[in-house]
């Protein structure tokens, strides 16, 4: 990692524009400690994908205390099955579990002619 002043930054931008895609960071003094830091794109790229891995995994880590806290609701195949038949009214354990349900927190699924039950999104996780 290297530090530099703004103007000896502007004098020598190429030079530390290289050396910032060549993997070193590149740390701009600032007054009032307003610092910055340049940095190649695929350095960028990889720091927001630990960000995601890391917002991923504490949404993981809360979906388990909620598991273990029992604020889950369960449906048997029998349910979903009746769930998806026309003229299909919900029940009592339907309605709450639909009140609880939003953006942030659903679970989007499928039944194959197996009967196997594919997840296609589960509480936040749309994007990827």
């Amino acid at each position: 990692m290297i530090a530099t002043k703004p103007v000896d930054l502007r004098a020598r931008l190429k030079d530390y524009l290289d050396r910032a895609f060549s993997g070193e960071p590149v740390i701009v003094s600032r007054k009032n400690n307003q610092n910055v830091v340049i940095v190649s794109e695929h350095e960028y790229n990889e720091l927001q994908k630990a960000k995601r891995n890391f917002e991923y995994l504490a949404m993981l880590d809360e979906s388990r205390a909620q598991l273990e806290r029992g604020e889950t609701i369960s449906f048997s195949m029998e349910e979903l099955k009746e769930m998806e038949a026309e003229g299909w009214k919900p029940t009592p354990k339907v309605l709450d579990w639909m009140r609880r349900t939003d953006e942030a927190n659903r679970l989007v699924y499928d039944i194959d002619e197996l009967q196997n039950i594919k997840i296609i999104s589960c509480k936040g996780h749309y994007e990827d």
